[in-house]
């Protein structure tokens, strides 16, 4: 007997996991108990030793001569003793690393399954939530507010003159009724998706959970039971009053019975089966708001407003599913190894061999857990599209049926509309309009870059040139020379002929003579390459240190100088308008030079991959650094880190540069700990100090982010000023993440009713109070980083 349903409630939730907190504690207890033991036992051992070496002082170490058959029985006495002492020291240590260590592996596996058990119970009663309540709710308010909407639009197209104002009319009312029809069906869906997982949630997901949950406890609670044993037996001395008080505890013991312990722990609260919530129905009283007889209740509609969605729709749900299905089978096949290499151990016997088998009883558990989440997941998108497959498949070959509300109306022109009945033959153009929108939402998101032009030959640099071999053996150079006119390593324009192109540029340049005569062209002054272009062959990379957006980043230097740099490589695979963006962070940073600004040394582009080179930084990401130093840094040490910063981004800000993604993880530390701004992958440069984006939000840092920049994808050095305040956070909270418990959506929502993040501990109130400047919701009543820079200053200067 399991928990099953019996604790499915949320008062069955919280019970548990106050019998896992007092399991803890009487785990901790009981290890207490059982140290003082351990330390009794071992000062009783020394004590015992005392008294042999004080003996052996008196004797001299020599059994004693005198004393006849009194002084025998005395040494006899005393050897015993001693012996006795080391009996006890070795129960002592056999004590420690047996019973004692068992304990503390139990007692961190009881902290983590109840953690573990708390995040899969809200992860499943979130979901079960979402699915069953907030998405049929919030799909039914929109379908009944779409249906006021169009009613409204009928009415207005009913009473509208003949005309353009009727053709107005009409094509808002299209649009409004594919909208209801829309609405509708993804309300059905969502229902069909509710009913299934409010199924699955009552008998799979939530029994799986328990029973697994229950398993792992009685599993628990066989160790400790061994455990005890272990203790009694270890303990155990053969005296008559102690084999009676061993023989008490050996009952005790036998008395635990994991596999009926926690059969009678029912509280107050058990869920009847009477009492599981009901499932969430179609409000029929939408349908009659409608005042459509096409709509039904559990049924999708078909017409030719909602065929092209249904069966974009249904491209997506078989999408959707085949990954489910994907996954479903990975958890599956995980379950399924680890019951059997849990079959193969469970025989171990001795305590600390089944200490080390409850971990994977724990996988096995949380594996279990993901299962019938995975499975849960893949039966609604099968029931989804069952759904939607049953109704194409009911259609076939033949053409939708026309939009019921709209089929009348195709008959009801006046003869003044001419215009119009020569195109009633084909679709209206508003419907044709509508249809052109559905279809553009499903449209690929990527496309692939435009083919490059080839370029003629003559334009193509020296080494494409067909002509050229570069270095070759001089052998193989005679082979090559067959007849005259053929050339390989000699170049000339009219007169004298030289062994390399550079030889005959240099040539021209000092004498002053024109390449050719007809021409007349004088080399005077050579025009150099960028200082910023290198070449692969100028770097000699080392070890991989980091994983960039766009490759991976390497240590090396210089060949040469030997200066040390930090390289970052471009994935040859990426298409062309990535590798420009790659490029883009170089652009902008071989235009500044600051001591608290990541200097830029160079570019390699003339081959596969391209590298973006820069100063190596040894200390790494200032979040890391954080995280490690944590326990050595002190207030006055972060703010003038945070000066650093400010001073770098106070010459960003002069030079009308907005950053983007300012952030603990983008900072870097020296060896002498002063932090420089790094990674301007998404950061622009704007005359008017103001960007405006326009690519969406997939890779925006939401915590780090302004709302203006969220909700209008406005960029200034007033956002910047926002990202600079969470990194103050960042730094006084030592590594921790903002808005731990929040989602990106949560994240938003707050922010915009007012919600700010607390103040870190040991945090200085000025600090706080400058980080508040900076969360300022109106962008122009936040500090900028002059004042910003000033004010870190002044607080630093308080600090001892």
């Amino acid at each position: 007997m399991g928990f099953g349903l019996a604790l499915g409630c949320p008062e069955g939730h919280s019970a548990l996991l106050q019998l896992q907190e007092s399991e803890v504690r009487l785990l901790e207890g009981l290890r207490k108990w059982m140290g003082q033991r351990a330390k009794s036992d071992r000062e009783y051992a020394a004590l015992l030793h005392q008294m042999h070496s004080l003996a052996g002082k008196q004797e001299g170490g020599r059994q004693p001569r005198l004393g006849g058959q009194i002084g025998q029985c005395w040494w006899s006495l005393v050897t015993q003793t001693e012996a006795l002492s080391q009996a006890l020291e070795r129960h002592t240590e056999a004590l420690l690393a047996g019973p004692l260590n068992t304990l503390a592996l139990l007692i961190q596996d009881k902290q983590q399954l109840h953690r573990c058990y708390g995040e899969q119970w809200q992860q499943m009663n979130q979901d079960f939530i979402r699915t069953t309540q907030q998405e049929p709710e919030r799909l039914r308010a929109q379908y009944r507010s779409h249906i006021r909407e169009c009613a409204q639009a009928k009415r207005k197209y009913q009473e509208a003159n003949k005309g353009k104002e009727r053709e107005k009319a009409k094509d808002r009312y299209v649009r409004s009724l594919w909208k209801v029809y829309s609405l509708h069906n993804q309300y059905v869906l969502a229902l069909r998706a509710a009913e299934v997982q409010h199924s699955l949630h009552y008998k799979q997901i939530l029994p799986g959970l328990l029973q697994s949950l229950h398993g792992l406890l009685q599993e628990m609670a066989q160790i400790t039971k061994a455990t005890l044993q272990e203790y009694a037996s270890i303990t155990s001395l053969v005296q008559e009053e102690m084999v009676a008080v061993h023989q008490a505890m050996v009952r005790a013991i036998d008395r635990i019975q994991p596999a009926t312990d926690y059969e009678t722990f029912l509280p107050p609260c058990r869920c009847e089966q009477q009492e599981v919530p009901g499932m969430v129905t179609f409000d029929r009283s939408l349908l009659e708001e409608a005042e459509m007889e096409v709509l039904q209740e559990g049924q999708l509609q078909l017409n030719e407003l909602t065929l092209e969605s249904l069966q974009h729709t249904l491209t997506s749900l078989e999408e959707e599913l085949i990954n489910a299905t994907e996954s479903t089978d990975a958890h599956r096949r995980r379950v399924q190894m680890l019951e059997a290499e849990i079959q193969n151990d469970e025989m171990a016997g001795s305590p600390g061999k089944r200490i080390l088998l409850l971990g994977r009883q724990k996988s096995l558990h949380e594996a279990c857990h993901l299962f019938h989440l995975a499975l849960g997941t893949q039966e609604k998108l099968k029931a989804q599209r069952d759904l939607l497959q049953q109704k194409l498949d009911e259609l076939g070959p033949l053409d939708p049926p026309p939009a019921p509300d709209l089929q009348g109306d195709r008959q009801s022109l006046s003869s003044g509309e001419q215009d119009s009945e020569r195109d009633w033959g084909r679709t209206p153009p508003a419907l044709e309009a509508l249809k052109h929108h559905i279809s553009g939402i499903f449209r690929p998101r990527i496309s692939l870059p435009p083919s490059l032009p080839q370029l003629p030959e003559v334009q193509k640099p020296l080494g494409q040139q067909t002509w050229y071999h570069g270095a070759i053996p001089r052998v193989e150079v005679q082979k090559l020379l067959q007849t005259n006119g053929d050339f390989l390593n000699l170049y000339r324009l009219e007169s004298e002929a030289f062994p390399t192109i550079p030889l005959l540029v240099d040539h021209f340049l000092k004498s002053r003579q024109p390449i050719t005569k007809k021409s007349g062209i004088v080399l005077v002054k050579p025009i150099p390459k960028d200082k910023w272009v290198l070449d692969h062959e100028d770097i000699v990379l080392g070890q991989r240190i980091g994983q960039g957006n766009f490759g991976e980043v390497f240590s090396g230097f210089l060949r040469g100088s030997n200066t040390p740099v930090a390289v970052k490589s471009c994935r040859e695979t990426l298409p062309n308008e990535l590798k420009a963006r790659f490029l883009q962070e170089a652009g902008i940073l071989k235009q500044y030079s600051h001591p608290n600004i990541v200097q830029l040394i160079g570019v390699c582009t003339q081959k596969q991959p391209i590298y973006i080179v820069m100063e190596l930084v040894k200390g790494g990401d200032f979040l890391t650094f954080l995280r490690n130093e944590r326990a050595r840094l002190t207030a006055k040490e972060l703010l003038k880190m945070m000066e650093n910063a400010a001073a770098g981004m106070e010459y960003l800000a002069s030079k009308h540069c907005i950053h983007r993604d300012l952030a603990a993880r983008n900072c870097l530390v020296t060896e002498s700990n002063t932090l420089k701004i790094s990674d301007f992958g998404m950061s622009r440069e704007q005359v008017d100090g103001i960007y405006s984006s326009t690519s969406g939000m997939k890779q925006i840092p939401v915590k780090w982010t302004a709302p203006e920049a969220l909700s209008y994808g406005r960029y200034s050095s007033e956002s910047d000023v926002w990202s600079f305040g969470v990194l103050l956070w960042e730094a006084f909270s030592l590594g921790a993440t903002p808005y731990a418990n929040m989602s990106n959506q949560q994240t938003r929502e707050a922010v915009e009713k007012g919600t700010r993040l607390s103040a870190p501990d040991q945090c200085p109130e000025d600090v706080y109070q400058l980080m508040l400047k900076c969360w300022e919701y109106k962008p122009q009543k936040r500090p900028s980083f002059s004042t910003i820079l000033q004010d870190l200053v002044v607080i630093q200067k308080k600090q001892r």
